[in-house]
């Protein structure tokens, strides 16, 4: 009996189109994440990107529980003394909902050599249009 080991050649990546129409905004950058870094196949490997792409649309409907809307707080500072800037999750929704989605899911990806290229292959919409319908149409499967 031998041990298998994954190949970069045995990697294949598939196109996954999620809708945040409605979504709570933590439970579904956690089906992301999961997708981004290919957890669910059965050659998953810890040190290879076995990943797929993940095209997210209508990032401007998502949700927060409770009154995280008006109290969750986005901070980055400019490194420069008095630098600190802040922006609410209602503010940030109206500026640019993308990086609602793009900044929940970089923070659930482990902190490694991999998280950027997981994070080249997230594509966030803030509306239903997207120009990566070729891509999604040979893996579409409608019930």
């Amino acid at each position: 009996m031998k041990t298998y080991s994954t190949k970069p050649k045995d990697i294949t990546r598939a196109w996954h189109l999620l809708d945040a129409k409605g979504q709570i905004l933590g439970r579904f950058a956690t089906k992301v994440a999961q997708l981004l870094m290919g957890k669910s196949k059965p050659y998953f490997t810890s040190y290879l990107d076995c990943g797929d792409y993940v095209v997210v649309i209508n990032s401007d409907q998502i949700e927060v529980t409770g009154k995280k809307s008006t109290q969750k707080t986005y901070y980055h500072h400019s490194n420069y003394p008095g630098g600190l800037k802040s922006i609410t999750f209602a503010k940030q929704l109206a500026k640019d909902s993308r990086k609602i989605i793009e900044m929940a899911v970089k923070r659930m990806l482990p902190q490694n050599k991999l998280r950027d290229p997981r994070l080249r292959r997230l594509k966030v919409f803030p509306d239903a249009t997207h120009p990566h319908q070729s891509q999604l149409k040979p893996h579409a499967k409608k019930d």
